[in-house]
């Protein structure tokens, strides 16, 4: 005997609510993780992307970058990103990860092979072109991503993924003017960067919108509003409520 239209989907989904009622989840507060990471990332960036711009210094990156480029772009940005699993935002693993991945790579090139030197604009170098091509492809996926939680996030992706494209197109050519563009567009993705961070920051302090960051929900852009509710304890400990 055959089963009525639907018998299948009915059972389905009477399975689903059985599992779903006699589920039970336990919480680990986690904060942010992008609040750490988009930091990281604004502080790598605009210092790196000033020098490409020719703001300071010489055709060579000044030696007293090395370890800020490491520390904040690299290290700090990719704990951010293996945070971010915990949060369940794949999004931001794939931003703080990649990005975190790349300022430790060049962090290790600077300061484990001091002979050869890292590139300079206006010297062709096709091999290390191809570390800005991955670079374009991978943040411009993650911008289209980021259109689907807030345009803050998806200018500022939008931006870096222009000017790793710059980049590449200069150590592919060997001109100059593609990597000062790309330095001026780096700079303006760390000022991005940084609002994103600060409004995500004073978010989880004042429990209320500050700074509006594009969501696609009008009541999270109002400054004042509340954009989330935490679930939490009133009192309590450090992981029973949101805080220390």
């Amino acid at each position: 005997m055959r089963p009525p239209p639907g018998g299948e989907v009915d059972e389905e989904e009477r399975e689903f609510s059985f599992w779903q009622d006699r589920t039970r989840v336990f919480l680990q507060p986690i904060a942010a993780p992008s609040i750490l990471g988009l930091f990281g990332l604004a502080t790598a960036t605009m210092m790196v992307g000033a020098w490409m711009a020719a703001w300071y210094g010489t055709a060579r990156l000044p030696l007293n970058l090395y370890p800020i480029i490491f520390v904040a772009g690299g290290l700090a940005q990719f704990l951010a990103g293996m945070w971010s699993y915990r949060a369940r935002d794949g999004l931001a693993t794939a931003v703080h990860g990649i990005w975190g991945a790349f300022w430790l790579a060049f962090g290790l090139l600077l300061a484990t092979v001091p002979a050869l030197l890292p590139p300079r604009g206006g010297v062709a170098d096709s091999a290390f072109a191809f570390w800005f091509v991955a670079l374009c492809v991978i943040t411009g996926l993650c911008a289209l991503a980021a259109l689907a939680d807030n345009m803050g996030m998806a200018v500022l992706l939008g931006l870096l993924s222009v000017g790793a494209g710059f980049l590449a197109a200069g150590f592919f050519s060997g001109a100059g003017w593609p990597i000062r563009v790309a330095g001026w567009l780096w700079v303006i993705g760390s000022a991005v960067a940084l609002y994103v961070a600060a409004a995500m920051m004073l978010e989880n302090s004042f429990r209320r919108t500050i700074l509006p960051i594009g969501r696609y929900s009008m009541a999270a852009n109002i400054p004042g509003r509340r954009a989330t509710r935490p679930l939490e304890y009133r009192q309590g400990q450090p992981g029973l409520r949101i805080g220390q």
